[in-house]
């Protein structure tokens, strides 16, 4: 039986995981809603719901690196995605023009390192 994705808990909204599916690399994250994620499942590309725009976008409509569907995954509340994918084109994903969108390191202080160990 297929998951019922829950939208309702971020007022329509999850958020959509977006992983390399030969070597999980995490590409990007975006949000969904039932309009786009239906989406997604129908075409097999990653199609996501721009909080900015208020409009669904098909990532890598514009720049040809679109994100084709592989597998996909919610987690145990239902109410996060995570789509696992074969990135067409040269694979720039983000639109700075790296692969990743996860590129901004932040350092973690010493002492929280040293408790981690």
């Amino acid at each position: 039986m297929e998951p019922t994705i829950d939208f309702d808990k971020m007022g329509g909204l999850a958020p959509a995981m977006v992983q390399d599916a030969k070597n999980g690399e995490m590409l990007m994250l975006g949000f969904m809603n039932a309009e786009s994620y239906a989406r997604t499942l129908s075409s097999g590309y990653v199609t996501f719901y721009s909080r900015t725009r208020n409009k669904l976008w098909m990532k890598g409509e514009t720049s040809g690196n679109r994100l084709k569907v592989l597998s996909a995954s919610t987690d145990c509340d239902n109410d996060a995605l995570l789509f696992k994918v074969q990135v067409e084109g040269d694979g720039l994903v983000c639109h700075e023009g790296t692969r990743s969108c996860f590129t901004k390191n932040i350092e973690v202080p010493a002492a929280v390192q040293e408790a981690a160990r």
